[in-house]
């Protein structure tokens, strides 16, 4: 068997065994696999699927191709929690320390974005100093200390997902649901955390476009959950409207603080939702006893100073934050109501002004963004600004900007 007949195995809709699998994937992390072999697996996989006995196998490939952290020295109950991604989503800002200030410890390993809006650690490296490359032996003392730690993904920690999500972002297999469950997953056992809870995003501005899809996400990411003994929570949130008001990375680290001071909204009611889901089961405790937590710790200032501790910790200076001066206010030409808001449209619009990036090499502007100054259910009148453009410094305006392109007003 060779990486040809696997990848025509594939192609015919056949089960590919472990062996085959271990492999093509291993084969391609080892220089024997190349891209154009590797791309034309994973785009059988995209088209064809897989089972869910290959799904078990891949993740196991994944984890066993680099190291496993071992936080039993920390005490207490670990939990990590994962965003499929989309645009405005900072609440791994915003849960982080709220569930970190209730006692619980939150492991977490995140990622850059590759595509219209920057990912975690794009935002946190919008904090000067901020460091994102955590040993191991500084994210467990980080862990015991603050009781929350965030780090990009580290050279040995599922080498194998990081090489196979990069081809993935350049050859239009991203939005393949084994892959997805094995990529996210696969680091979620090998950072080992004790419980997962993962925030599956669905609409346009997501990966998970229908419900059925994000359903079918959901269902497999459990079962792996559970076949590595791992409790695994999966929420589904929409994703066809924006996250919040801010998107952009130093925008979107603001409005987390904001929402830890007290800011009211659906961001706000999200981020209590998953911070509650997380202490109810790292307690086992009521959703009602973990809900009332959660509030007090927002209410009290516990989270939001826990943040602040988090950043300090990690070497970063939250006075640090850089917001563009070059603004351009977009306002309504008619009145009515805010119908709806095409989150797909803005994470584009903040990627064109740099906030995002199309290309692995694409440098982030984090001063750049797009803040929404009505949401939906707002009344709008004549000359009303919709939304507000952070540009770089020498961009010029934008005139012919259609904001029927990203606003639906009836």
């Amino acid at each position: 068997m060779n990486i040809v007949d696997i990848i025509n195995k594939k192609r015919v809709k056949e089960e590919l065994t472990k062996e085959e699998l271990e492999m093509a994937f291993n084969g391609y992390l080892k220089g024997f696999v190349k891209d154009y072999q590797m791309s034309a697996l994973l785009m059988a996989i995209c088209i064809n699927g897989m089972s869910e006995r290959e799904i078990f196998d891949l993740v196991d490939i994944f984890i066993k191709s680099g190291d496993v952290l071992d936080l039993s020295s920390i005490p207490g109950v670990k939990v990590d929690k994962h965003s499929t991604g989309g645009i405005g989503d900072k609440i791994t800002l915003i849960i982080g320390p709220i569930v970190a200030a209730c006692g619980v410890i939150v492991p977490k390993m995140s990622g850059r974005g590759l595509g219209y809006t920057g990912g975690t650690i794009d935002k946190l490296e919008s904090i000067h100093g901020f460091n994102v490359s955590l040993t191991e032996e500084e994210f467990i003392n980080s862990l015991k200390t603050v009781g929350l730690a965030i780090t990009g993904q580290t050279a040995n920690l599922c080498p194998m997902d990081k090489a196979i999500y990069a081809l993935r972002d350049v050859t239009g297999t991203t939005s393949s649901i084994p892959l997805i469950a094995s990529s996210i997953m696969s680091k979620k056992i090998a950072g080992g955390a004790d419980k997962i809870l993962i925030d599956i995003k669905c609409g346009n501005g997501a990966l998970m476009e229908t419900r059925e899809d994000a359903e079918a996400l959901r269902e497999i990411m459990e079962k792996i959950g559970e076949y590595y003994h791992k409790e695994t929570i999966c929420e589904i949130s929409d994703m066809n409207t924006p996250l919040g008001s801010n998107i952009g990375n130093s925008l979107e680290v603001i409005e987390a603080m904001d929402v830890l001071q007290g800011k009211k909204g659906d961001l706000t009611d999200l981020a209590i939702k998953i911070a509650t889901e997380m202490i109810k089961v790292s307690k086992d405790i009521t959703i009602e006893e973990a809900k009332k937590e959660v509030i007090d710790a927002i209410n009290s200032k516990k989270a939001f100073n826990k943040f602040i501790e988090f950043v300090k910790n990690q070497g970063g200076d939250i006075n640090s934050l850089e917001i563009s001066r070059n603004i351009e206010k977009i306002k309504a030409t008619k009145e009515g109501e805010v119908k709806s808001i095409n989150a797909l449209n803005i994470g584009k619009l903040s990627c064109s002004l740099g906030a995002g990036r199309l290309n692995k090499e694409d440098k982030i502007d984090y001063s750049v963004g797009v803040v929404l100054n009505k949401l939906v259910g707002d009344k709008v009148n004549i000359g009303d600004t919709l939304f507000t453009l952070y540009k770089k410094p020498n961009e010029r305006n934008l005139l012919n900007i259609d904001y029927t392109n990203y606003y639906e007003i009836k």
